[in-house]
Parts: C-alpha cells; structure tokens; sequence
C-alpha cells in the first residue's frame, strides 16, 4: 500500500479471512478492484483504490488482510492491517455467520485507541442472517450501528454508502480554510519562497500552491516574491500586506525587513493549523530551551526524498538545534509512515509539515508521543523558537478560528 500520498478521507475494511471484503470494496467501487477468492488469505498486504461517494466526493478504500491469518506470514499480514488503522478516517468491519468474538473487539479496540469511527457489517445474509442473540452480543460490547448485507444479491447498498456518510467524519472531506478567520479580504498577502536546491523544479511546493489559492478565495490580492526581494518591496512603498507567509527557514532574514507591526508567519505554522497537532506543537516547542545533554530527538519526516546537504530535516535542523541549545544531542529521522522507534527513549518529536499526508494519519503518528507526555513541534515551530520569534509568528492565530 502506497502510504500517506493521498489526502482524500480513508475508509479501511477490516475482517476475518474469507468474510466477504474484497467482495464488498468491488461493489462499492463497481469495479473488479481486490481478488475475490474462495480460498482464505487471498488479500495480502492493504490495497487501496479510489472512488467517489455522493455526499463525501473523492474518497480511498483500504482493503486489509484477514485479521484471524496464521502462520509466520499470516502474522506479518495481520500486524499490516493493524498498521493501515493508523492510517484511515473510517472503518467498517466485516462480520459473517454471526461470528462476533475475540477478533473482532480486538479491532474495536483498536479503534478506539485510535479516535477512528466505525460501523459493523454483516455480509453473506443471504446464506445466514443477523440474529437478535448476534445483535445482543454486539451491543454489549459495542454501541456501532450493524447492518445485515449481501454482497451477493446486492441489497441495502444505498443503506451502506448512507451508513458511511453518517459514520466518517465529516473534517476528513470538508476543506477548510488554510487562512480562514486570519485575513480579511479586499487586502494584500505576501508570500515569501526562497528557491533553493530543496525546492522542487519548475514547481512550487504544496504549501505554497494551498497558500496562494486560499488567498484568492478569501478575495485578497497576493504578492509572491523570493526573500531577495523582500526589502525591494517595502523599500518602494508598495501596498502593505496584513500578512507575511514565509518559507519557515528564511524566518531570520524576513523578519528583520518586515515592520514589526505587520503579521508574520510561515507556510509550516499555517499548514499545521490546518492539518497538524497545533496545540500540542505550541506547549512543546519550549522544551527546545530545556535541552541537555544526552538527550535523544526524534525527526518525522511524511515523505520519502533523495537527500541534499541542505535538507531541512536531516541536516539543518539537527545542527541549528544544536548550536542553539549548546547541548550534545542525538538524532533519528524516520520517513514516511514507517514504524517509529520506542517513544520513551526520546525527549522531544519534531513532526515535517505533513503537506503529503491525511491529518489523521498526522495526529495518529504523533499520538504515542503525546500519551506519553513526550514534547511534541513542528519544523515552523522549532525554527520560529531558535530564532526568537516565536510569539510573532504565532500571534496571527490566537483566538481566532479556522472558517
């Protein structure tokens, strides 16, 4: 399964082997999308495929393994679909022969730990109905809605898609505003890219290109310029902005032309309102002063690279945080949605903008840390800190609410 490259709301199917899964991603998709087999343990690793849902509009289904798959390779299977939990908005689990037992609440308990909504689905009624004892025996355990279904003679499949609508919550389809409550229109942007060997060619990054839209939507004008032009700007009198957005690495830099009076901030900061842990990143960015030595840090980057001598999070980062604390540190990077390493030996996380991921799959990745009481930031965050700027480029969102 390709992780994390897909920001439209996930929906994972979750089962015993030979449950009907497959079946039921092939109906709702209308295509012949995962192998449908009467042999157990045909779905091996998770399997997504697109589809669109009226009421939610683009969406991705995750197909997982049988979650009862033995064997060594079935356990390799099995610990798969639970890592695809972490990953989605929504699931459905897939029951039959009114099998509700050991398998099933361990997924449910999944669930639970990890905030994911969910519903129950008895599939092959045709061959055995829901009983009432069945129903009895989930509600005491769960208070999920449960349908009775049939792949086969494809009923109740309007109830299903109506059922998941209801189910999946509406934050992971609705796009909110990225500068919403913040700027008001008829009024001037500035946004701030310096082009380096980071920066993508022919191309600006996905916070940039959000950034610029979201400008024009709130009826505003935006200004997009490289920081060489940044004093050029104000130094000809030109409009002045109500906000600056900068690349989060050329914080030093702006914000010594930029007037003090005019609002600052950085792509990083105004993507993490939008897709990241923000108030966990603002109460952990100080344990960057409260550093020593020894500590270990832990580096999440969402995307996987090819690695420049001016990466941000495998080389900058690391050693502007160690000039500024003075502290011998260690470093670990892990991309992607790779499994992290155990969060207890580490006294800080420090998460990429997220910009190539789902905020569920953002919030689930940081969540050990923040159970844990392990101070968690941001790149924006922890360079604003280093930098001494914190409180400006934070001011911009206080009090206010994303529209």
């Amino acid at each position: 399964m390709a992780k994390g490259r897909d920001l439209k709301p996930h929906i994972g199917i979750f089962g015993r082997r030979n449950n009907g899964k497959s079946s039921l991603i092939n109906l709702m998709t209308g295509q012949e999308v995962a192998i449908v087999s009467e042999e157990a343990g045909t779905t091996t690793d998770p399997v997504k495929k697109s589809l669109e849902i009226f009421g939610i509009g683009p969406a991705i289904i995750v197909d997982t393994a049988g979650i009862d798959d033995s064997g060594e390779l079935g356990e390799k299977r099995v610990k798969k679909t639970y890592d695809a939990i972490k990953t989605i908005d929504c699931a459905i689990l897939v029951i039959t022969k009114n099998e509700f037992g050991f398998y099933e609440k361990e997924l449910i308990k999944q669930f639970r730990d990890y905030s994911i909504p969910y519903f129950i689905v008895h599939n092959k009624s045709d061959l055995q109905p829901l009983e009432q004892l069945t129903r009895e025996k989930i509600r005491a355990f769960s208070k999920a809605e449960v349908i009775d279904f049939s792949v086969a003679s494809n009923t109740h499949v309007d109830t299903l898609i109506e059922l998941l609508k209801k189910t999946i919550p509406e934050t992971s389809f609705q796009k909110p505003s990225l500068l919403g409550g913040i700027i008001e229109p008829n009024g001037v942007v500035l946004l701030v890219t310096p082009i380096d060997s980071e920066a993508p060619d022919g191309r600006m990054i996905l916070p940039q290109v959000m950034a610029i839209r979201d400008v024009l939507d709130n009826d505003n004008i935006c200004i997009v310029l490289k920081e060489t032009h940044l004093k050029q700007y104000f130094d000809q009198h030109q409009p002045e902005p109500q906000l600056v957005i900068t690349d989060s690495q050329a914080f030093g830099f702006v914000n010594s032309i930029v007037p003090p009076h005019i609002p600052l901030t950085s792509f990083s900061i105004v993507f993490a309102r939008l897709r990241g842990d923000f108030e966990h990143y603002m109460q952990g960015t100080p344990t960057l002063s409260q550093l020593n030595d020894g500590d270990k840090i832990l580096i999440l980057e969402s995307c996987s690279h090819q690695v420049s001598c001016e990466d941000i999070g495998r080389h900058k980062l690391p050693r502007w945080i160690s000039e500024f604390s003075d502290k011998k540190l260690d470093f670990d990077i892990v991309a992607g949605l790779s499994d992290i390493p155990e969060i207890s030996n580490y006294r800080m996380v420090i998460q990429c903008g997220g910009c190539v991921v789902t905020r569920k799959q953002l919030i689930n990745r940081l969540r050990p840390a923040v159970n844990a009481n392990i101070p968690v930031s941001n790149y924006g965050m922890t360079i604003a800190w280093i930098n001494g700027i914190f409180d400006r480029v934070i001011e911009p969102f206080k009090n206010k609410t994303n529209g």
